[in-house]
């Protein structure tokens, strides 16, 4: 929390005049467009992901097993990549405006229309094909997990199975779906790269410009802690609108009843979710794989080692500082009986609301000073100067990778904390054994899966998180994120092929992972059926 509020602090503390120009000038449409952004991703994301789940879970569609997982593909793409892979398709000069003009005969702009990816609705369209699988997944095991007893009482009394899907399935997604979409919104505003690349300018864009192209830190300062409102709004209407909703018992009743669609209905709904899968991972995929195999050599691949390693430290560094972090928080939520045990697992996941470029800028405001007071010390004392030791090091990004990704770590080990039973916090006791030895020999080991998985959900996300890294990197260090961004900023990502490759492969891990568990949940599941 520190950081965040040394930016606070340093926002109030800003000179008025650059922010009353921005305010007069350009700051409205700043707004305006990080509102939209956010409004239509979310809005895309909704319906892309909760019309799949819906016809994964309750429908006979053809594929359902391969689309299954297939949906959860484009989680592995960085938003970035996406976008610029699709402005190179269908630009102007792009393979596609090409083929159509030598096809159709067309000779300059003016004789047809072509809709232009570099907009609002353009950004808006690929960060949604990229985010909808968090509507997907939760939308997904909200439905599979509903008690299907509900639906077979609303069907005894004159409803059809469509009908009790809108009026009984659907409502009771709805807690899962609000989380989802908040987690879009979050990873919306957030975004960096994306709305750059096509030059919508957002709030991101403007704290990036101001503290670079202005050289004004504090009025960065001011802009990011609006930012930072907007999604604290955002948490608090989430969370209020999901108060008071009542859960379902465990014992449920799991015997889906699969609404059977007609061949036209089906033909349809498969090839909705087909064009999802294929819009979001299987072409960008395969346009790298395309690019990578005309453009790179032996050279390239031994340039990219030092960057990967750079990458594979931090992400090492982070993912396994926030599990341990992770680990401790949720046992002592579990063993401490204090009221406030709550307090420390809740206050570490704040991070993950803050976007990389706030949380940079958070970064830049709390460790700067001290640095400054390190150097004045030494100087003082007449010691040699030890120079920019927190925030001219990876310290300073190491540091923000753990408040970044804490939640993710949090979430998932205190999940799996919930499924040990509560009598193993006693029975060792009972026993003779210590809490020394309670917590290694049976909290830890009961623990492996869930530790793994967050381990692996951070060290991807550290593998591919640009901003952050972007603003606060040591001097002459670069990670593949921010090779590929340059290179995409010089419109030269054949180039940088293979690293994206490399990145998207490292983002399939924790969903093969998560794939597999649920796969050995459902067999094991269903074996257990009498």
């Amino acid at each position: 929390m520190i950081p965040v509020l040394v930016m606070f602090i340093a926002g109030i503390n800003a000179s008025t005049d650059l922010f009353v120009h921005l305010w007069q000038t350009v700051l409205p449409d700043y707004i305006a467009n990080t509102l939209l952004l956010g409004l239509y991703v979310v809005f895309l994301a909704i319906f892309m992901g909760v019309i799949s789940a819906s016809l994964i879970v309750h429908t006979n569609i053809k594929g359902k097993a391969i689309l299954r997982w297939l949906l959860m593909l484009p989680l592995a793409m960085p938003a970035y990549l996406v976008a610029y892979l699709y402005t190179d398709l269908f630009d102007y000069a792009g393979p596609v405006q090409r083929g159509l003009r030598l096809w159709l005969d067309w000779q300059s702009p003016s004789d047809y229309y072509f809709f232009d990816i570099r907009t609002l609705g353009g950004a808006s369209i690929v960060i949604a094909l990229v985010l909808f699988p968090y509507i997907y997944i939760l939308t997904r095991t909200a439905l599979e997990q509903q008690d299907q007893n509900l639906l077979r009482a609303s069907r005894l009394l004159g409803l059809s199975a469509t009908q009790s899907f809108y009026k009984i399935a659907l409502p009771l997604a709805r807690p899962a779906i609000a989380v989802a979409a908040s987690l879009v919104l979050m990873e919306t505003l957030a975004d960096f790269a994306t709305v750059q690349y096509f030059a919508v300018n957002t709030l991101t864009t403007a704290i990036y410009d101001t503290w670079l192209g202005y050289s004004e830190l504090a009025t960065a300062n001011a802009l990011a802690s609006v930012l930072i409102l907007f999604i604290l709004f955002t948490l608090v209407a989430e969370q209020r609108a999901r108060a008071g909703q009542a859960h379902q018992s465990n014992r449920i009743n799991k015997n889906h009843q699969l609404i059977l669609l007609s061949p036209l209905a089906q033909f349809f709904a498969t090839s909705f979710c087909w064009l999802l899968a294929i819009a979001g991972f299987i072409l960008p995929f395969a346009l790298l794989m395309i690019m990578a195999w005309q453009y790179s050599d032996t050279e390239q691949f031994i340039a990219l080692i030092p960057t990967g390693l750079n990458s594979i430290k931090i992400a090492v560094w982070a993912a396994t500082l926030t599990t341990v972090l992770g680990v401790l928080f949720a046992l002592y939520k579990r063993l401490n009986n204090d009221r406030w045990r709550m307090l420390p697992m809740q206050i570490s996941g704040f991070g993950y609301a803050i976007p990389g470029t706030v949380l940079a800028m958070a970064m830049m405001s709390t460790f700067a000073p001290i640095d400054y007071a390190i150097n004045d010390f030494a100087e003082l004392f007449e010691l040699e100067k030890p120079g920019l030791l927190l925030s001219g090091s990876l310290f300073a990004v190491i540091f923000a990778y753990i408040v970044r990704f804490a939640a993710i770590a949090n979430g998932t080990i205190d999940s799996g904390l919930k499924q040990i039973p509560r009598s193993l916090d006693f029975a060792p006791a009972s026993l003779g054994a210590n809490l020394h030895k309670t917590l290694t020999k049976v909290h830890l080991p009961l623990l492996t899966s869930s530790i793994w998985v967050a381990w692996l959900l951070v060290f991807v996300e550290a593998m591919k998180e640009l901003p952050t890294v972007l603003l606060i990197r040591p001097f002459n260090f670069e990670t593949l994120s921010t090779h590929i961004y340059q290179l995409i900023s010089d419109e030269m990502l054949e180039q940088g092929a293979l690293g994206a490759i490399f990145i998207v492969l490292l983002g399939l891990l924790p969903i093969y992972w998560l794939n597999r568990q649920k796969r050995n949940q459902h067999t094991l599941s269903t074996k257990e059926q009498p």
